[in-house]
């Protein structure tokens, strides 16, 4: 089963990156892709262009025909599986649009022109630039604070303070906690995620993003990390929240 999150991408990096595809289409070289496998799912938030929903594809017709049962059972009809038509009829386009050569160079191009703006400033960032997003270094950028401080959720923070742009941590506080002990998985990367939605952004609003992390990365030895005041049970990352912490010492 193929993951097709990112697999347009994936589907451009093979065409400019693997010897023996320069000449292939995105479209060409994503058929060949899922010819390997028996199925695939996808999140339409990514590369389909739209803002809700997703899909399950399947190459065997008996094992597609159960699947669509249970949808029938859990979500609604199976034509629609609980999206409204209209969403469903701009995922499909946005498959199609999705596959374009030019739109997808286009998007890989604004991602490159946000590294580029970064360069500047030799704020850390995790090399090599992937698809969709630009990944900055929480560690590198703050090293003073320790793991038990989410530094990845800080620098989160800082950022959405400076200039009111959200952007996602992908440290600690992601990972958990182990079952038994209760204690904080510790990742070897605490990162914080600048993803790129698709046709909204331009290079004026590329331009503040980057200038907001040359600011903060100015600042980055102020930073005093956060405390957490509430978990829930499963996906804090999504939930909890934090109050900044009055001094670094008081780290646990």
């Amino acid at each position: 089963m193929l993951d097709a999150t990112r697999a347009v991408e994936n589907a451009d990096f093979i065409a400019r990156r693997e010897a023996g595809y320069e000449s292939r289409t995105v479209a060409q070289i994503l058929k060949e892709f899922c010819s390997h496998t028996d199925g695939c799912t996808m999140s339409g938030k990514k590369d389909a262009l739209v803002t809700i929903g997703g899909w399950l594809a399947l190459n065997d017709e008996d094992r597609y025909e159960k699947a669509g049962n249970f949808v029938v059972v859990y979500e609604g009809l199976h034509t629609c599986g609980g999206m409204a038509d209209r969403d469903m009829e701009a995922m499909a386009r946005g498959i199609v649009e999705s596959l374009a050569d030019e739109h997808i160079r286009a998007r890989l191009g604004q991602v490159g022109y946000l590294d580029h703006k970064r360069m500047g400033a030799r704020a850390p960032v995790v090399r090599r630039i992937v698809g969709h997003a630009v990944y900055l270094d929480a560690r590198a950028f703050e090293p003073h604070l320790d793991p038990g401080q989410f530094p990845a959720q800080s620098l989160a923070a800082d950022r959405r303070v400076d200039c009111g742009v959200r952007a996602m941590q992908r440290g600690i506080v992601s990972t958990g906690r182990d079952r038994k002990s209760g204690q904080h998985h510790r990742p070897a990367l605490e990162l914080v995620r600048l993803t790129i939605p698709r046709r909204i952004y331009t290079h004026a609003h590329m331009d503040l993003t980057a200038e907001s992390v040359i600011d903060v990365c100015a600042r980055r030895s102020d930073a005093r990390g956060l405390k957490r005041v509430y978990e829930p049970r499963y996906l804090r990352f999504l939930q909890a929240r934090f109050e900044r912490l009055s001094t670094v010492a008081s780290a646990r």
